[in-house]
């Protein structure tokens, strides 16, 4: 059974718990900023169990992290603990692919949430581009957020997000509005977390929105991101700073020594 107030307490939620836009938005605001996205498990081998016993005693009590499938399966159950209509999609990759890649699978889970205002596109655990706010499901309007400005396309039954970025729209991900169900998602987490050429079982990727803007990292390279454009980079140099960097930058404990993760890590 879920604990929503467990779950309240681990996101420093302390408003009033109604199916409206103004939950929702509050929500969706916290939870990316205090349960990170992390594929440690992966790397190390382990389970990524979706079973909602299973994502409380990690998330929310273990005050770990995860990836789409365990964030945004709670999250869907802790919305629609408080009454809304949510709906599981699936979406295709796009951020960062080359021009003219194969297509990646339908392996990232997002939510579709109903409202009397229209429905909304909720995703707390896109690990590329962590988004701050629901967006509303209207097509080429950009929708500011403070996490950046996003917008939703639509050609032939296929959504697009997309992100502006300086220069361009980059392409996010892309979907169908066709439902999907547990069933389909355990298999696309099976796929991703043991399958030795998914990209969650050989790079590290860490996110964490913050009220002064976003902190990432890609393997060994630590990158925080401010509101007013500045970047920082620093270049981890061994496991000790890896696991040093993950409990002060995410407030994230390892799960296990991380030395043998590290060594696989590209230097770049």
């Amino acid at each position: 059974m879920l604990d929503t107030d467990a779950y309240f307490a681990r996101i420093g939620y302390e408003g009033k718990a109604s199916a409206d836009l103004a939950t929702l938005s509050a929500l969706h605001a916290l939870h990316p900023a205090a349960i990170v996205f992390e594929n440690l498990d992966p790397l190390l081998g382990r389970p990524v169990p979706l079973d909602l016993a299973a994502l409380q005693a990690k998330l929310v009590t273990g005050r770990r992290g995860g990836y789409c499938f365990e964030q945004n399966t709670l999250f869907k159950a802790v919305l629609e603990a408080l009454g809304f209509s949510v709906t599981s999609l699936a979406a295709r990759v796009l951020w960062m692919v080359p021009p003219g890649a194969p297509p990646n699978p339908r392996a990232h889970m997002v939510l579709k949430v109903t409202l009397p205002e229209g429905a909304y596109l909720a995703d707390v655990g896109f690990g590329g581009l962590l988004a701050s706010a629901p967006l509303r499901f209207l097509y080429d309007v950009e929708q500011p957020t403070p996490a950046g400005v996003l917008r939703l396309v639509e050609s032939d039954g296929l959504v697009t997000l997309q992100a502006e970025l300086a220069s361009h729209w980059q392409d996010v991900y892309r979907f169908t509005l066709e439902p999907q169900f547990p069933i389909d998602f355990e298999v696309a987490n099976w796929f991703t977390s043991t399958h030795p050429n998914s990209r969650f079982r050989n790079v590290l990727m860490v996110q964490r929105l913050t009220p002064k803007g976003r902190v990432s990292l890609f393997n060994r390279r630590l990158a925080r991101r401010f509101a007013d454009g500045r970047v920082e980079e620093v270049m981890l140099t061994d496991a000790r700073e890896l696991e040093q960097t993950l409990k002060t930058e995410f407030d994230l404990a390892p799960p296990a020594d991380l030395t043998p993760v590290f060594a696989r890590l590209p230097a770049s």
